[in-house]
């Protein structure tokens, strides 16, 4: 696939408006769209943001021998991958990211907004031990402020994760969260599925599809 990548922002990539994506992201942003068929399509889409974001891993030669016996000059991906999941509504992606990449390991991070101070406050990170030699997949469906973002990926820089080294996933950006995320940590690469017109006062991405992890485990009303 062809990614846009923004004007503004180099290193943000939007997947290709093709009528299958835009019939998929139609139906997950119905709100009388079943449980069964939320996770399913949903699942669909958080496929192609993973394989998508395989492009932008480095490559390196490599040579096969074909069952011919005949020598093929391909390539090989030159570093190992993990993912981060930004618990609870990233932990849906993670399934996407292990049909794609068997065995992969996944780290994953809480953070929640502190009631008193309304800014990000951590308060669970369990990271791969040798995270600071993977390339690491932030997963988290909805990119609203970016607060929760901004903190994960402090939580990574601090365990010496290279920024060029993060491509974080997402199905839904606000322009505001882009901006917010762009701004801090340039070198990181950002794919989504579409970019929403902005928030509400409540901090919702609109129109956006309401709260992807109640939707996605069944805990919405």
């Amino acid at each position: 696939m062809n990614c846009r990548q923004l004007t503004d922002y180099p290193n943000v990539y939007q997947l290709p408006q093709t009528n299958q994506l835009k019939a998929l992201m139609t139906i997950i942003r119905d709100r009388d769209t079943k449980r069964n068929e939320f996770v399913f399509y949903a699942d669909r889409i958080i496929r192609l943001l993973v394989e998508e974001g395989l492009n932008y891993l480095p490559v390196v030669p490599k040579k096969v021998t074909t069952p011919l016996d005949i020598p093929f000059n391909g390539v090989g991906f030159e570093g190992r991958i993990c993912g981060v999941s930004i618990m609870r509504a990233g932990e849906s992606m993670e399934q996407g990211l292990r049909h794609v990449c068997t065995g992969v390991r996944i780290g994953k991070v809480l953070v929640q907004r502190d009631e008193t101070t309304h800014l990000p406050k951590l308060y669970y990170s369990k990271l791969p031990a040798d995270i600071a030699n993977r390339y690491v997949f932030l997963l988290d469906p909805m990119l609203a402020t970016g607060g929760s973002a901004i903190a994960t990926i402090r939580v990574l820089l601090d365990a010496n994760v290279a920024q060029d080294r993060i491509v974080f996933i997402n199905l839904i950006a606000s322009p505001e969260g882009i901006h917010n995320i762009t701004r801090e940590f340039p070198k990181i690469v950002i794919i989504t599925a579409e970019i929403d017109q902005t928030m509400d006062e409540n901090k919702y991405i609109v129109p956006g599809l309401g709260d992807f992890g109640d939707r996605y485990f069944g805990t919405d009303d």
